[in-house]
């Protein structure tokens, strides 16, 4: 179990003052410009050592894509991106930081941006957090009346400008690039890579795109140290996290805890246990919307980091923990996300824009039992095209539930057809 003194995110829950004044009471804004002075390549070598992975769901070594940016400039500006399109179904992990502790992320920003050239820096905010982006927009404010960001930001000889974009509800745009063309004011639809926005990216110039989290943990790392942070969690899997559990558990929670944590742990501590017991599970989605469900019978050994669920042909995603108990209608389930990456498909490519589609309707048959059972590996087939296939991972966000239901779940697919043929209501679809 995480200490409380090793916890980042110290009013996630909103008990506490989010104003500049109470941030830096709780250890925030605290020798910021001395954080700066060791330099642009000693703060990325920092966060390289940390092990810190992207907390937006490819788990990418942040370090790493940090040094993607050029290091010499050519005459264009660099900028930092940072996605708070927080919009897979599921995950509510970034709202609560940037409602509740902003200035962990303005301060990220001003670090991130300086680490990698950029003067100035835009968060993309999900079109529905309106009271986020209040309370975000703020801390901004603040920061800049205070002298810690804009004209020699925090006293530290650099010039750095925040800005506050609002996206208008596309999940699309979740996607860095979509992201991108949204902020030069285009429609949010994915761009071909490459190049690469560390390449050309916001206006055609070098630019890093990072999660909410990723960027807001960096302080609190380079004023630990990258072995403090590197000593949570399994190897390559290191550092805290932010989880958001929600379904059936008797307590939904957003928690900070220590990566590789144990799934039962997890729920067990932090939520109070699943709905009517552990032996009541029936299904977990481990990382958001997109990544395949685990059965209960994996669930007693899981463990929460991205390598021991990717052995499991699953992901840790955004960390969003979706309980499913014996109670759900788990293939309904599933049709009910096909509906949601077919509404949200952009339509750019034809895999996608026609897969989902046909991935839905079959999916709503199957939950009414009124498929045949060779549907069953069609809709496989059909999924395996979507994935893989697409511009950006919309498609295989798509085809992975579908691919983890079938993978898991087959049995009671073929109970639901076998029972609608011969009759027998109790396999047929729940209302």
């Amino acid at each position: 179990m995480l200490k409380d003194q090793d916890r980042i995110f110290t009013n996630l829950y909103g008990f506490h003052d989010r104003s500049l004044a109470g941030a830096r009471a709780r250890g925030h804004w605290d020798g910021t410009a001395a954080i700066l002075a060791r330099g642009r390549d000693a703060i990325v070598e920092t966060v390289k050592r940390s092990g810190l992975r992207g907390r937006g769901g490819a788990g990418f070594p942040t370090g790493l894509k940090w040094s993607f940016m050029p290091k010499a400039g050519d005459g264009r500006p660099a900028y930092l991106v940072v996605n708070a399109d927080e919009s897979e179904p599921g995950t509510c992990k970034d709202r609560e930081i940037m409602r509740h502790d902003p200035h962990t992320l303005v301060e990220g920003c001003l670090i991130a941006a300086f680490a990698m050239g950029a003067h100035t820096a835009y968060i993309y905010i999900r079109g529905e957090y309106i009271r986020e982006r209040e309370a975000l927009q703020i801390a901004i404010d603040e920061a800049r009346e205070a002298g810690l960001i804009g004209p020699d930001a925090a006293g530290s000889g650099w010039d750095f400008d925040l800005h506050l974009h609002h996206g208008a509800g596309a999940y699309i745009c979740g996607e860095e690039t979509a992201l991108l063309e949204s902020l030069e004011g285009k429609k949010g639809m994915p761009r071909m890579k490459p190049p690469f926005p560390a390449g050309a990216g916001l206006y055609g110039c070098p630019t890093t795109v990072n999660n909410v989290e990723s960027i807001a943990v960096v302080p609190t790392i380079l004023r630990r140290g990258a072995e403090w942070f590197a000593a949570f969690g399994r190897p390559n899997n290191a550092g805290t996290k932010v989880f958001a559990i929600s379904g059936h558990v008797n307590h939904p929670c957003v928690v900070e805890e220590a990566m590789s944590i144990s799934l039962r742990e997890l729920i067990d501590r932090h939520c109070g246990g699943v709905r009517g017991g552990w032996a009541n599970l029936k299904a977990v989605i481990p990382g958001g919307s997109s990544v395949p469900l685990l059965p209960a019978r994996l669930c007693d050994d899981a463990i929460m980091d991205f390598d021991w669920l990717r052995e499991q042909k699953s992901g840790l995603g955004t960390a969003a923990v979706i309980v499913m108990d014996r109670s759900t209608d788990v293939i309904r389930a599933i049709w009910r996300l096909s509906k949601f990456y077919k509404h949200e498909s952009c339509g750019q490519c034809t895999p996608c824009r026609e897969g989902t589609g046909w991935m839905m309707r079959v999916m709503d048959r199957l939950v009414r039992g009124e498929a045949e059972e060779a549907e069953v590996d069609m809709l496989l087939d059909v999924s395996r095209q979507i994935e893989g296939h697409t511009i950006c991972a919309l498609g295989d966000a798509a085809a992975w539930p579908v691919q983890g239901l079938i993978r898991h779940f087959r049995d009671e697919i073929e109970d639901r057809i076998r029972g609608r043929r011969g009759g027998r209501p109790a396999a047929m679809a729940a209302g």
